[in-house]
């Protein structure tokens, strides 16, 4: 039979769809054609494979005609993966290799001239989609074999060579082959917060018992929180002392963020499955294609999207330029962000947890009493920076704190809570919300949406008030109102001592969470008997 179909993966950001690769071997006149939209490194995929065929001493049909479609056609199709998978194909319908062996296999690797495979990004999101439309058998560089069993239920075989595949769809003895060539491209590094975190707790902190409150309800419910305060003030420490507090991802987040770096070609082989809540701290003179995401070719994760169930923290936030600021309104609305071209768009996951930190102006001695520090900006400069803290991006921001200097009184006081204890609650937290939301698309407070909130857990008309008649009186708008919702909803579940209680958030619950949007100091006692 002179036709015959292989498996690959097409990925349009983490979204997977699975290609029939046909490959119709028929006399005529010789030639090499592809057909389905293929971009121009998968239509020199033609030359790649015929040399990596004859170097393997596996038989071109030279005298032949062949076509090679990748179906559905309809698709835009880009990337060397589909090497492996249009050679396959081309060896069964010469009948090189029986067309039965590709039956549930999808094969994804990158060929070289003499045959070997090479590493390609993103496999396992190529292969988690694979997984979904039945393939149970799946053929990757031997780097990323690893990487690619993280799916469940797969068969996974990590080869060297084109030589080595066609040996195990015959059933033959594989042969040796030489080490697999690296990745193509360069890398990407993410710090995932492995190192540092083991390094810094929120107990190296003094003082700050209002911020660091903020941040436990911040980290327990996933919401975005914005510090402000001059510089020195503490506001980079506080920040990059929140993953130190968030518990270890679940099972679903951790395949989410793993193949989110894969795509971003930052897994090294042999990485295990990401389980530690990452960290990103991209500069203020960052692109907008490195946080947002996008670049030439195929979409690559931005920062926003790499920080994932973790923490993306934007340091003097006002100084990033206006397009980056806007872009992150998508994103803290819907839990994702969609990069837009001309012939695709491409939605990427970016539900992490968002840290803005900004000084009260640019040079950041505004109103500075200490010392002989004095404000140089201009007041242009002044109305533009305040402009970008009371744009639409904070009004999305759940959380408002003011982060002033270290008081002598806050020197030498009792020791602060560890960051160990302050996760032990937030787990606990997560927990309870993970249990009201079993079944749902959402998994924390932050992410309910409000109408959803409204009905099925509503406040009590007394704890309603104090919402109201801030609404009505126009110190907060109807997102903020259901803002505050969810925050007291997590306010209540780091009080709640009894997970099977069903929680009900109250006034003081309420009023808590109206200082936190609002930027109102926190009441002592309060935040003394959450910690108590």
């Amino acid at each position: 039979m002179p036709v015959a179909t292989a498996r690959s993966v097409s990925l349009q950001g983490a979204l997977g769809h699975l290609i029939d690769v046909q490959a119709d071997v028929s006399p005529g006149q010789a030639g090499f054609t592809m057909v389905g939209r293929p971009d121009v490194s998968l239509r020199e995929a033609g030359d790649r494979c015929r040399m990596a065929i004859i170097n393997s001493d596996l038989g071109w049909p030279a005298t032949k005609r062949i076509t090679i479609l990748l179906s559905p056609a309809d698709l835009s199709k880009r990337g060397p993966h589909f090497d492996l998978a249009v050679a396959v194909a081309v060896l069964a319908a010469d009948e090189s290799v029986s067309a039965r062996a590709l039956t549930d296999t999808a094969f994804i690797g990158e060929l070289t001239l003499e045959g070997g495979l090479r590493s390609v990004p993103g496999v396992l999101p190529m292969v988690l989609a694979a997984a979904e439309r039945g393939i149970r058998h799946v053929f990757v560089p031997e780097p990323q074999a690893r990487e690619a069993s993280m799916v469940p239920g797969m068969a996974v075989f990590g080869m060297r060579s084109l030589q080595q595949v066609v040996a195990e769809l015959r059933g033959e003895v594989v042969p040796a082959a030489p080490p697999v060539a690296p990745m193509s491209g360069s890398r990407l590094l993410t710090w995932r917060g492995d190192e540092r975190l083991e390094q810094v707790d929120f107990a190296d902190l003094d003082g700050m018992a209002d911020a660091k409150y903020a941040a436990l309800v911040a980290a327990a419910g996933g919401h975005a929180v914005l510090l402000s305060g001059p510089k020195g003030a503490g506001k980079t420490s506080l920040a990059e002392r929140i993953p130190t507090i968030l518990p270890d991802l679940i099972p679903e987040e951790a395949l989410e963020l793993t193949a989110i770096h894969s795509l971003a070609g930052a897994l090294e082989p042999g990485d295990d499955l990401i389980t530690t809540p990452p960290y990103s701290a991209p500069h203020h003179d960052a692109s907008k294609t490195s946080i947002v995401g996008g670049g030439s070719g195929q979409v690559r994760p931005g920062e926003i999207s790499r920080a994932h169930a973790g923490v993306l923290f934007l340091d003097e936030f006002p100084l990033f330029r206006s397009d980056i600021i806007e872009a992150l309104r998508q994103p803290l609305e819907s839990g994702d962000i969609t990069v837009a071209r001309r012939d695709e768009s491409v939605t990427l996951p970016a539900r992490g947890m968002l840290v803005l930190a900004c000084n009260p102006c640019p040079c950041g001695n505004y109103a500075v009493k200490v010392g002989r520090s004095q404000c140089t900006c201009r007041s242009q400069q002044l109305r533009d920076y305040r402009a970008k803290l009371g744009g639409p991006l904070a009004d999305r921001v759940d959380i408002t704190r003011h982060v002033g200097p270290l008081q002598p009184y806050e020197r030498g006081g009792p020791a602060a809570e560890t960051s160990d204890s302050m996760r032990a609650r937030v787990t606990a937290a997560r927990r309870r919300q993970h249990q009201r939301y079993d079944g749902c698309a959402w998994r924390l407070n932050a992410h309910v949406p409000g109408s959803v909130l409204r009905d099925r857990w509503p406040l009590d008309t007394a704890a309603r008030r104090p919402i109201d008649s801030a609404l009505y009186a126009g110190h907060l708008s109807s997102r903020g109102a259901v803002r505050v919702h969810r925050l007291a909803l997590t306010v209540a579940d780091l009080r709640s001592v009894d997970l099977e209680e069903e929680v009900v958030p109250g006034e003081d619950e309420v009023d808590t969470a109206l200082r936190l949007r609002m930027g109102e100091p926190l009441l002592v006692d309060r935040i003394l008997g959450v910690a108590g």
